[in-house]
């Protein structure tokens, strides 16, 4: 059993969030237009490898729009096409490996990768496909977002996909971020409260060999939703933002797995590229999208609505 630190289930530490954590938008952002870059400036490069969301909510599109927020060009491998709504899923088509590799090989040859993350996988193919070529290519940023649950607890993806995700492709993350469900899938535990949390990151973290667990506590109940532990083997902590009291959440695994691969390529450590994501999220959320007669997704673009919040639908 992986020892428990001494916390106290339902009464979690919240880390302290430093408030420079979100970037600073000047007033002149939102009145004129900002002076030209210099033509020869580089700027990081992030790239996603994940399902296209046709509700724009999730999967490619918001990652690409957090990229965009973190001043990362954002770069993608679609995986799949979904028909999707804020209803819900009603059709999804998968890419071909080659297909998929193809997009990731392109992109790296000519524009480089700083740092990666990996959404909607889909099938066991494309996970074989993925893991090879980014282990060949070496990229040492890799976020994986191991979508295989949903947040209510329904399996997106076969038994024989979870084992090829645990076997290959999570080994060479620097961190990966279950869900409550998924953690319990990777770790074989029933997680139901903060020691169990604590105890499946623990050994996600010895028996997966990634450098960095992330356990969201998103599909938690009570005070301990949306509080997340973080660990690396070392150092653990219990990570804790305020509570958004919103229904429109649709895409917040996908944004939050994002942000961290944004804040990776700017060179950040491991431990701030996830605060200033969580941060980011949470922040996102107080700007939620009403839209479509379902669940609406994150207000990505949140510092536009800053100032003009009766306007938002």
């Amino acid at each position: 059993m992986f020892p428990t630190p001494s916390l106290r289930a339902g009464k979690p530490r919240p880390y302290s969030f430093p408030p420079s954590l979100l970037p600073s938008f000047p007033p002149s952002l939102y009145h004129s237009s900002p002076p030209p870059m210099t033509t020869n400036k580089k700027i990081p490069v992030a790239l996603t490898i994940a399902g296209s969301d046709s509700g724009g909510g999730a999967g490619i599109q918001a990652d690409l729009r957090t990229f965009a927020f973190h001043c990362i060009h954002g770069t993608s491998a679609v995986t799949c096409i979904t028909a999707q709504n804020t209803l819900g899923v009603n059709r999804v088509d998968a890419m071909t490996p080659e297909a998929v590799v193809a997009q990731i090989q392109a992109v790296y040859d000519d524009i480089g990768i700083q740092a990666a993350k990996t959404g909607m996988l889909l099938n066991p193919e494309i996970i074989t496909a993925v893991s090879q070529q980014l282990k060949t290519l070496n990229i040492t940023n890799l976020v994986v977002d191991p979508v295989m649950v949903s947040r209510t607890g329904a399996q997106l993806i076969s038994d024989e996909a979870i084992k090829i995700l645990q076997n290959s492709l999570i080994p060479q993350a620097v961190i990966v971020t279950p869900n409550r469900y998924e953690a319990e899938i990777l770790s074989g535990l029933t997680i139901r409260s903060l020691e169990d949390m604590t105890e499946a990151a623990g050994i996600i973290h010895r028996d997966l060999g990634v450098k960095t667990v992330l356990v969201k506590g998103g599909g938690m109940e009570g005070d301990l939703r949306g509080v997340d532990i973080w660990f690396d083997g070392e150092q653990l902590e219990t990570l804790q933002t305020e509570q958004i009291d919103t229904h429109n959440t649709h895409g917040t695994g996908c944004t939050l797995s994002a942000a961290i691969a944004a804040n990776l390529a700017q060179g950040k450590d491991i431990l701030t590229a996830v605060l200033q994501a969580k941060q980011y999220v949470t922040t996102a959320l107080n700007y939620a999208l009403d839209i479509g007669q379902g669940q609406g997704p994150v207000g990505h673009f949140f510092p536009l609505l800053m100032g003009n919040r009766k306007t938002i639908p």
